[in-house]
């Protein structure tokens, strides 16, 4: 009995180092950024909604949201989540400093999901005194063209 608790303790542990350790959207800013609000500055979004148009099923589309620190601390990124499986999310990983821009990079995989209108989120944190924002991008994917199946014999 205590054999099999000890076997379900470990294997529970290195089945959530597994899922934490590959997190690239994990934080490269000092651990006293997040946390110390005499680090906090304050961030504008240039953009927090973008509309990607439309597109064909199958496509990948990339969306870059943009945003300048307009406070006197250097801003950091340090966390990013897209809301579904669809959604890959990059960001800017170094210290933006005062009066400087950074992205998050999104890109889309229209081949998940049916046809139709869309519209996908990405959480974002940042050491600011405002709220950080859920970043929205919106469009509508069309279905791939039928395959012809009328072909002239010979």
């Amino acid at each position: 009995m205590n054999k099999t608790i000890l076997l379900l303790t470990i294997l529970m542990l290195s089945l959530v180092y597994a899922c934490n350790s590959g997190n690239s959207n994990a934080a490269t800013a000092p651990a006293n950024v997040a946390s110390d609000s005499a680090n906090f500055t304050q961030v504008k979004w240039l953009d927090t909604a973008v509309n990607f148009g439309t597109v064909t099923k199958g496509e990948k589309v990339h969306i870059t949201f943009k945003c300048k620190n307009i406070g006197s601390k250097p801003l950091f990124i340090y966390y990013v989540r897209p809301g579904c499986g669809c959604t890959v999310a990059d960001y800017t990983k170094a210290a933006i400093p005062p009066g400087g821009t950074g992205e998050v990079n999104a890109e889309f995989d229209s081949n998940h999901g049916n046809p139709g209108t869309v519209r996908k989120t990405i959480s974002v944190q940042t050491n600011t005194t405002n709220a950080s924002p859920i970043l929205i991008f919106t469009g509508t994917v069309n279905a791939p063209p039928a395959a012809d199946s009328t072909k002239k014999g010979a």
